[in-house]
Protein backbone atom coordinates (compact mmCIF):
# COMPACT_ATOMS: atom_id res chain seq x y z
CA UNK A 1 0.00 0.00 0.00
CA UNK A 2 1.53 3.58 -0.87
CA UNK A 3 1.82 6.25 1.23
CA UNK A 4 -1.00 8.54 -0.45
CA UNK A 5 -3.29 5.55 0.14
CA UNK A 6 -2.77 5.21 3.67
CA UNK A 7 -3.49 9.00 4.27
CA UNK A 8 -6.38 8.35 2.82
CA UNK A 9 -7.93 5.55 4.71
CA UNK A 10 -10.37 7.23 7.85
CA UNK A 11 -9.04 7.32 11.13
CA UNK A 12 -10.76 4.69 12.50
CA UNK A 13 -9.33 2.41 10.17
CA UNK A 14 -5.93 3.23 10.79
CA UNK A 15 -6.10 2.47 14.54
CA UNK A 16 -8.27 -0.57 13.72
CA UNK A 17 -5.11 -1.78 11.81
CA UNK A 18 -2.43 -0.79 14.08
CA UNK A 19 -4.13 -2.46 16.60
CA UNK A 20 -4.22 -5.55 14.98
CA UNK A 21 -0.71 -5.60 14.49
CA UNK A 22 0.01 -5.22 17.81
CA UNK A 23 -2.43 -7.78 18.38
CA UNK A 24 0.03 -10.08 15.83
CA UNK A 25 3.69 -9.23 17.28
CA UNK A 26 2.04 -9.36 20.77
CA UNK A 27 0.70 -13.32 20.12
CA UNK A 28 3.90 -13.73 18.34
CA UNK A 29 5.98 -12.76 21.40
CA UNK A 30 4.34 -14.96 23.42
CA UNK A 31 4.58 -17.87 21.32
CA UNK A 32 8.27 -17.15 21.13
CA UNK A 33 8.59 -17.18 24.89
CA UNK A 34 6.67 -19.77 25.33
CA UNK A 35 8.43 -22.13 23.35
CA UNK A 36 12.14 -20.30 24.79
CA UNK A 37 10.22 -21.35 28.29
CA UNK A 38 10.00 -25.19 26.84
CA UNK A 39 13.54 -24.71 25.37
CA UNK A 40 15.39 -23.73 28.67
CA UNK A 41 13.21 -26.12 31.33
CA UNK A 42 12.50 -29.22 29.15
CA UNK A 43 13.67 -29.50 25.67
CA UNK A 44 17.26 -28.34 27.05
CA UNK A 45 17.74 -31.84 28.66
CA UNK A 46 15.73 -33.62 26.05
CA UNK A 47 18.24 -32.47 23.51
CA UNK A 48 21.08 -33.43 25.95
CA UNK A 49 19.69 -36.62 25.82
CA UNK A 50 19.75 -37.69 22.30
CA UNK A 51 23.32 -37.51 22.53
CA UNK A 52 23.06 -40.62 24.51
CA UNK A 53 20.17 -42.48 22.94
CA UNK A 54 19.78 -44.96 25.46
CA UNK A 55 18.53 -42.69 27.99
CA UNK A 56 16.33 -40.50 25.92
CA UNK A 57 14.27 -44.01 25.32
CA UNK A 58 14.41 -44.59 28.91
CA UNK A 59 12.66 -40.74 29.41
CA UNK A 60 10.63 -41.55 26.56
CA UNK A 61 9.17 -45.20 28.14
CA UNK A 62 8.28 -43.28 32.11
CA UNK A 63 6.77 -40.64 30.48
CA UNK A 64 4.52 -42.16 27.80
CA UNK A 65 2.07 -40.10 25.87
CA UNK A 66 3.30 -36.97 27.63
CA UNK A 67 7.01 -37.74 26.13
CA UNK A 68 5.57 -37.78 22.43
CA UNK A 69 3.79 -34.54 23.06
CA UNK A 70 6.93 -32.73 24.65
CA UNK A 71 9.16 -34.44 21.42
CA UNK A 72 6.43 -32.93 19.46
CA UNK A 73 6.62 -29.67 20.92
CA UNK A 74 10.65 -29.87 20.31
CA UNK A 75 10.25 -30.56 16.40
CA UNK A 76 7.70 -27.66 16.26
CA UNK A 77 10.35 -25.37 17.99
CA UNK A 78 12.90 -26.74 15.91
CA UNK A 79 11.17 -25.87 12.65
CA UNK A 80 10.41 -22.50 14.13
CA UNK A 81 14.01 -21.59 15.10
CA UNK A 82 15.24 -22.40 11.89
CA UNK A 83 19.18 -22.77 12.40
CA UNK A 84 18.24 -26.19 14.88
CA UNK A 85 19.05 -29.21 12.78
CA UNK A 86 15.99 -31.65 12.08
CA UNK A 87 17.97 -34.56 11.35
CA UNK A 88 19.05 -35.42 14.61
CA UNK A 89 15.66 -35.71 16.31
CA UNK A 90 14.65 -37.67 13.44
CA UNK A 91 17.43 -40.22 14.26
CA UNK A 92 16.04 -39.80 17.86
CA UNK A 93 12.55 -40.46 16.82
CA UNK A 94 13.42 -43.41 15.13
CA UNK A 95 15.86 -44.93 18.42
CA UNK A 96 13.03 -43.97 20.70
CA UNK A 97 9.95 -44.43 19.08
CA UNK A 98 10.64 -46.71 16.16
CA UNK A 99 10.48 -45.94 12.53
CA UNK A 100 6.81 -45.65 11.72
CA UNK A 101 5.88 -43.94 15.14
CA UNK A 102 8.95 -41.96 15.29
CA UNK A 103 7.94 -40.58 11.14
CA UNK A 104 4.88 -39.94 12.37
CA UNK A 105 5.72 -37.80 15.31
CA UNK A 106 7.95 -35.84 13.19
CA UNK A 107 5.34 -34.91 10.47
CA UNK A 108 3.32 -34.28 12.98
CA UNK A 109 5.23 -31.83 14.62
CA UNK A 110 6.71 -30.49 11.34
CA UNK A 111 3.05 -29.57 10.06
CA UNK A 112 1.99 -27.90 13.52
CA UNK A 113 5.43 -25.63 13.60
CA UNK A 114 5.22 -24.68 9.63
CA UNK A 115 1.47 -23.88 9.92
CA UNK A 116 2.36 -21.64 12.81
CA UNK A 117 5.56 -20.13 10.90
CA UNK A 118 3.38 -19.61 7.49
CA UNK A 119 0.41 -18.18 9.58
CA UNK A 120 2.50 -15.35 11.43
CA UNK A 121 4.71 -14.98 7.68
CA UNK A 122 1.97 -14.12 5.64
CA UNK A 123 -0.01 -12.11 8.69
CA UNK A 124 3.68 -9.88 9.56
CA UNK A 125 5.58 -9.96 6.52
CA UNK A 126 8.94 -9.93 5.49
CA UNK A 127 10.01 -8.32 9.31
CA UNK A 128 8.79 -11.37 10.11
CA UNK A 129 10.98 -13.22 8.52
CA UNK A 130 14.12 -10.97 8.64
CA UNK A 131 13.94 -11.66 12.58
CA UNK A 132 14.87 -15.40 12.01
CA UNK A 133 16.31 -15.84 8.65
CA UNK A 134 19.24 -13.64 7.13
CA UNK A 135 18.55 -11.27 4.35
CA UNK A 136 21.20 -12.87 2.07
CA UNK A 137 19.47 -16.37 2.36
CA UNK A 138 16.20 -14.74 1.79
CA UNK A 139 17.65 -12.93 -1.60
CA UNK A 140 18.30 -16.74 -2.80
CA UNK A 141 15.10 -17.84 -2.25
CA UNK A 142 13.49 -14.47 -4.41
CA UNK A 143 12.75 -16.39 -7.65
CA UNK A 144 10.10 -18.18 -6.09
CA UNK A 145 7.81 -15.38 -5.61
CA UNK A 146 7.82 -15.17 -9.21
CA UNK A 147 7.85 -18.70 -10.20
CA UNK A 148 5.68 -19.44 -12.72
CA UNK A 149 4.97 -23.37 -11.41
CA UNK A 150 5.38 -22.43 -7.75
CA UNK A 151 3.82 -25.58 -6.61
CA UNK A 152 5.96 -27.79 -7.99
CA UNK A 153 9.24 -25.64 -7.18
CA UNK A 154 8.16 -25.85 -3.67
CA UNK A 155 7.42 -29.62 -3.57
CA UNK A 156 10.84 -30.40 -5.30
CA UNK A 157 12.58 -28.25 -2.95
CA UNK A 158 11.82 -30.23 0.42
CA UNK A 159 11.82 -33.64 -1.52
CA UNK A 160 15.59 -33.27 -2.19
CA UNK A 161 17.80 -33.63 0.87
CA UNK A 162 20.09 -31.29 1.56
CA UNK A 163 18.12 -28.28 0.60
CA UNK A 164 17.33 -25.38 3.69
CA UNK A 165 13.61 -26.39 4.50
CA UNK A 166 13.21 -24.32 7.14
CA UNK A 167 14.14 -21.58 5.50
CA UNK A 168 12.25 -22.15 2.87
CA UNK A 169 9.69 -22.92 5.59
CA UNK A 170 9.49 -19.10 6.34
CA UNK A 171 9.93 -17.72 2.87
CA UNK A 172 6.72 -19.67 1.68
CA UNK A 173 4.70 -17.15 3.78
CA UNK A 174 5.68 -14.52 1.63
CA UNK A 175 4.39 -16.25 -1.73
CA UNK A 176 0.96 -16.70 -2.93
CA UNK A 177 0.78 -20.64 -2.01
CA UNK A 178 -2.38 -21.00 0.44
CA UNK A 179 -1.42 -22.82 3.90
CA UNK A 180 -3.35 -26.06 3.21
CA UNK A 181 -1.67 -26.34 -0.54
CA UNK A 182 1.88 -25.74 1.12
CA UNK A 183 1.12 -28.40 3.69
CA UNK A 184 -0.31 -31.07 1.81
CA UNK A 185 2.69 -30.45 -0.67
CA UNK A 186 5.32 -30.29 1.69
CA UNK A 187 4.16 -33.43 4.02
CA UNK A 188 4.44 -35.44 1.59
CA UNK A 189 7.98 -34.42 0.25
CA UNK A 190 9.27 -34.58 3.59
CA UNK A 191 8.08 -38.24 3.87
CA UNK A 192 11.26 -39.46 1.78
CA UNK A 193 13.81 -38.15 4.19
CA UNK A 194 12.24 -38.37 7.19
CA UNK A 195 11.68 -42.24 7.05
CA UNK A 196 15.45 -42.27 5.88
CA UNK A 197 16.44 -40.71 9.27
CA UNK A 198 14.05 -42.65 11.61
CA UNK A 199 15.22 -46.04 9.93
CA UNK A 200 18.10 -44.95 10.50
CA UNK A 201 17.49 -44.50 14.02
CA UNK A 202 15.55 -47.47 14.78
CA UNK A 203 18.24 -49.25 13.20
CA UNK A 204 20.88 -47.85 15.96
CA UNK A 205 18.12 -48.94 18.48
CA UNK A 206 18.02 -52.52 17.14
CA UNK A 207 21.42 -52.56 17.28
CA UNK A 208 21.86 -53.04 13.42
CA UNK A 209 24.75 -50.96 13.47
CA UNK A 210 25.61 -52.17 9.37
CA UNK A 211 21.85 -51.33 8.26
CA UNK A 212 22.21 -47.90 10.41
CA UNK A 213 25.89 -47.35 8.74
CA UNK A 214 24.39 -47.92 5.26
CA UNK A 215 21.22 -45.63 5.75
CA UNK A 216 23.19 -42.60 6.93
CA UNK A 217 25.69 -43.30 3.76
CA UNK A 218 23.03 -43.43 1.44
CA UNK A 219 21.60 -40.25 3.06
CA UNK A 220 24.52 -37.88 2.91
CA UNK A 221 25.23 -38.61 -1.03
CA UNK A 222 22.02 -38.04 -1.70
CA UNK A 223 21.85 -34.70 0.57
CA UNK A 224 25.10 -33.76 -1.05
CA UNK A 225 24.17 -34.30 -4.30
CA UNK A 226 20.69 -32.29 -3.50
CA UNK A 227 22.39 -29.80 -2.13
CA UNK A 228 24.92 -28.90 -4.92
CA UNK A 229 21.70 -29.14 -7.33
CA UNK A 230 20.03 -26.93 -4.78
CA UNK A 231 22.55 -24.72 -4.57
CA UNK A 232 23.36 -24.64 -8.49
CA UNK A 233 19.59 -24.25 -9.36
CA UNK A 234 19.52 -21.59 -7.08
CA UNK A 235 22.67 -19.24 -8.38
CA UNK A 236 21.50 -19.71 -12.09
CA UNK A 237 17.82 -17.80 -10.84
CA UNK A 238 19.28 -14.98 -9.60
CA UNK A 239 21.90 -14.55 -12.52
CA UNK A 240 18.73 -14.85 -14.51
CA UNK A 241 17.15 -12.33 -12.14
CA UNK A 242 19.90 -10.20 -12.37
CA UNK A 243 19.77 -9.97 -15.93
CA UNK A 244 16.29 -9.31 -16.06
CA UNK A 245 16.58 -6.44 -13.61
CA UNK A 246 19.55 -4.98 -15.98
CA UNK A 247 17.82 -4.74 -19.07
CA UNK A 248 14.85 -3.11 -17.26
CA UNK A 249 16.97 -0.23 -16.19
CA UNK A 250 18.10 -0.52 -19.70
CA UNK A 251 15.35 0.37 -21.29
Amino acid sequence: MSENQKETLPQEERRYRRRRKMVSLLSLLILLLFFAAVTVWIGGPLLEMLGDPDEFRSWVDSHSMFGRLIFIGMVILQVIVAVIPGEPMEIGAGYAFGAVEGTILCLVGTAIGSSLVFLFTKKLGIRMVEAFISREKLQSLKFLQNAERLNLVIFLAFLIPGTPKDVLTYFAGLTPIRLRTFLLLTSLARIPSVVSSTLGGNALGTENYGMAVVVFLVTAVISAVGALIYKQHTQKKQMKEGDTDSSVVDQ
